[in-house]
């Protein structure tokens, strides 16, 4: 089981790899899917999954623009619960509400991240709670590690060494990131909290950001999408 979890590792990092890089690969050379681009996670529970549907295509661009990449700018929706979410090594996830995944959504998850698919979390405010109990039934065994500016992630690409910038207020709090390790040290998940880093990725007049807000919340996306490319 363990090398054939590295195997599809291994596949799935390679295939991202060469997407970034816009190169191709025909179909019958591999026994997986290609991977493309950028999904969003479609939960139940109620909460609004949906919110902001330009965040993902607006990091692919910035992505593409800084990488001269080609990732596909067009999101993607999946559920956990669909055998699809293996066709994508990035998957990001959002909400206020409720997050609820079934049992074949959790089991879907814990295995897609262990055979290296990277789940983003952004708390928009209100799912901390949910999403801590549902990742939690993901992977119980587990838990939630928080991070400093002195994580490689942080000046994987551009430097945040002087720590998570805050894009939205929230509760006025200290913005936060925790992660979850595999046995090998892969960060599988990364979530944010209290900074709200992909309301920054949406158009300029969702939130009526700055522009030298969005261009930062910009650079650390990009910043989650390069480390996860190197690991």
């Amino acid at each position: 089981m363990k090398s054939a979890n590295l195997q599809q590792k291994s596949i799935s990092m390679i295939l991202f790899m060469l997407l970034i890089l816009g190169a191709t690969l025909p179909l019958s050379a591999i026994d997986s899917p290609i991977k493309t681009g950028f999904a969003r996670l479609q939960y139940e529970g109620g909460g609004d999954w949906y919110n902001d549907p330009e965040v993902l295509p607006n990091l692919a661009r910035f992505v593409n623009k800084h990488l001269s990449s080609s990732i596909p700018i067009d999101q993607s929706v999946v559920k956990a619960s669909d055998t699809r979410l293996f066709d994508f090594p990035f998957v990001y996830l959002t909400g206020h509400g409720n997050i609820r995944f079934t049992d074949i959504g959790l089991n879907n998850l814990r295995t897609w991240m262990l055979r290296g698919g990277f789940l983003y979390a952004d708390d928009d405010y209100g799912m901390n709670d949910s999403f801590r109990r549902e990742i939690k039934r993901v992977f119980p065994e587990r838990e939630l590690v928080e991070l400093d500016a002195s994580h490689p992630l942080f000046t994987s690409f551009f430097d945040f060494s002087s720590g998570l910038p805050k894009i939205h207020e929230h509760d006025k709090q200290p913005p936060q990131c925790f992660a979850l390790f595999d046995d090998n040290g892969r960060m599988m998940m990364f979530y944010t909290y209290e900074t709200n880093i992909s309301d920054g990725w949406a158009d300029p007049d969702t939130h009526n950001d700055p522009q030298d807000l969005r261009e930062t919340a910009l650079r650390f996306g990009l910043n989650i999408i390069h480390y996860m490319m190197a690991k």
